[in-house]
């Protein structure tokens, strides 16, 4: 088989298999090949650049002995897919299930993970989102240390584990999202230095070094990371990815790798026959990200949007630390509602500047919003959750909205369970000041009382603390909360004013002093009492359609409410 590597530094590549050295030609562009025979799927090898000590292939589909070892010939074409009559799900009406396959489960696979898929579908969510699966160091981490970025974790399976996953999603009628980090890689066992230009010498992110996309070399770079994406939807059969922290990309071309990405991603979705989704995180509050690339924007199809988040977040919380400190008023949470983002232009006391670009133009689905995800509950010193009664008034709120809603694992339940943040550094260095990084972090955002909270993230008991208990569902109080998301979500997908994407049709109506709001979606209405005492609301119902409390009812002309509260009626 042909063996290639990019090195355009390099005065000499050779391959080494089995303790043999395959001296390699120089191809043009800064690429080497060698031809060894009776090399095949399983076979491992490393390079060696100018006699130097063997790295495993940037571009590894395989790492059988973790990120400092050799890489493994993996042949895409030896697995066996089920899936031939796939045709793809559309992100426009659908629901998104974030999850980490190594708390969702005890086990922590992607065969445990195929298990769980009959809650899924139950559920009725349409999309799978899986947090990073690239190799990581050590046992456990969230994902976002990864490298090798081309293979997939034997923590949780290996390459074949995860078409085994996304196969059976299929088989199921859910299509999968794969988490990708494109903006840095991890502290432990990064060798692309080695290899070429891939990174900026002096620009950089608080991750780490920032990846080169527009400076010297940054072509076959770019390359690099295309590649990766097309692989995951070619190769595994994922149905989209969500691009990590795309704001930390360090980009000043014409054509922003976002772009240049979406174009490639359109073409391989028409060869493909099925839709494929590129979804970014980006905190830049900007439309055009999700602008379509005829109108002069970047063309990707949607965005998570966390000023949705943080207003219905601190007007059920009632925190106001760090960046929340503009959110918690229902004045902020009716403009995220009817607006997509609260700082569309205005000033942000957080930032200690103006923020954002005006998105009410932009249909709903476009942006991705969550009442909780790995990144809210994780980043907080104890990973706690929100309680429940405050779940079942948020997810109202959410998933009758005109956004995509994304639940994360175990929410629909109200897991009592914590989503720490958990690392496995091998290196002494690494894991000594772990927890000390973490540390500054939480001051740097203005979270200093967390600073002592959080737990070690080198302590195995983290992690173990963070797996999903899946006793849970089946304890009463657990059980009704997921009833609720079950009922809620049958509901939205029933009634088409609940998932209308038009910003401009929706209408809110709140009192700030009694804390409740009414959602106007078409001819239905969102009653919410946000508050702890009851309160009766202005709107007389014909009909309650669903409500998360028995007492909810007619009160003369207006609807009675109990604390923390919320129905969907249609009015009389």
């Amino acid at each position: 088989m042909m063996f290639e590597v990019w090195a355009p530094a390099a005065t000499t590549v050779e391959v080494e298999i089995g303790g043999v050295r395959h001296p390699m030609h120089a191809a043009g562009g800064g690429w080497w090949r060698a031809e060894v025979a009776d090399a095949d799927h399983g076979t491992d090898y490393a390079f060696r650049l100018d006699g130097g000590q063997p790295y495993p292939d940037p571009r590894s589909r395989r790492q059988p002995y973790g990120i400092f070892g050799p890489s493994r010939v993996y042949d895409h074409a030896r697995f066996t897919w089920s899936d031939h009559g796939w045709r793809g799900r559309d992100l426009r009406g659908s629901i998104i299930y974030e999850l980490h396959v190594g708390t969702f489960t005890p086990e922590g696979t992607f065969e445990a993970a195929v298990g769980k898929i009959p809650h899924l579908v139950e559920l009725g969510v349409d999309f799978v989102e899986l947090m990073p699966v690239a190799p990581v160091p050590g046992r456990y981490n969230w994902g976002y240390d990864g490298v090798d970025l081309w293979a997939v974790t034997e923590n949780y399976g290996g390459p074949d584990g995860l078409k085994v996953f996304v196969d059976a999603c299929h088989a199921a009628g859910l299509g999968v999202i794969l988490d990708v980090v494109y903006n840095h890689l991890g502290p432990s066992g990064n060798f692309l230095h080695q290899f070429g230009p891939y990174f900026h010498e002096s620009l950089g992110s608080f991750w780490g070094q920032a990846v080169n996309l527009d400076g010297p070399g940054s072509d076959e770079v770019r390359r690099y990371f295309i590649e990766n994406a097309l692989q995951w939807l070619r190769d595994y059969h994922v149905d989209g990815l969500r691009l990590d922290a795309v704001h930390a990309l360090h980009d000043k071309r014409a054509v922003h790798l976002l772009e240049e990405l979406a174009v490639e991603v359109d073409r391989l979705a028409v060869s493909l026959g099925r839709p494929l989704t590129l979804i970014a995180e980006s905190d830049l509050n900007d439309p055009r990200l999700v602008t379509p690339r005829e109108a002069g924007g970047m063309g990707l199809d949607a965005a998570w949007n966390d000023d949705v988040h943080h207003a219905l977040h601190a007007a059920l919380s009632g925190e106001r630390h760090g960046y929340y400190c503009d959110f918690g008023s229902l004045a902020v949470l009716a403009k995220t509602l009817t607006h997509g983002y609260l700082h569309d232009g205005t000033y942000s006391t957080f930032r200690g500047r103006s923020h954002g670009r005006p998105a009410r133009h932009v249909p709903g689905y476009r942006f991705v919003c969550a009442l909780q995800n790995h990144d809210q509950i994780g980043n907080r010193a104890e990973g706690d959750r929100l309680p429940a009664e405050l779940l079942r008034v948020g997810a109202g709120l959410l998933l009758t909205s005109p956004f995509t809603p994304m639940l994360f694992m175990g929410e629909e339940w109200g897991a009592s369970t914590p989503f720490l943040f958990f690392t496995d550094h091998e290196e002494p260095e690494l894991a000594a000041t772990e927890a000390e990084r973490r540390r500054r972090e939480f001051i740097g955002f203005g979270y200093d009382d967390w600073a002592e909270k959080a737990p070690d993230p080198q302590d195995e008991e983290t992690f173990r603390r963070s797996k999903l208990d899946w006793s849970e569902p089946m304890r009463e109080d657990h059980r009704s909360l997921l009833t609720w998301y079950r009922d809620l979500i049958a509901l939205r997908k029933a009634l088409p004013e609940l998932a209308d994407p038009r910003l401009t049709e929706v209408r809110v109506d709140y009192d700030e002093q009694d804390r409740w709001l009414v959602v106007h979606r078409g001819g239905l209405r969102v009653a919410a009492n946000l508050g702890r005492d009851p309160v009766t609301v202005p709107l007389t119902p014909a009909r309650v359609l669903l409500a998360s409390d028995e007492r909810i009812g007619r009160s003369g002309d207006g609807l009675a409410m109990p604390g923390r509260s919320l129905a969907i009626v249609r009015p009389a």
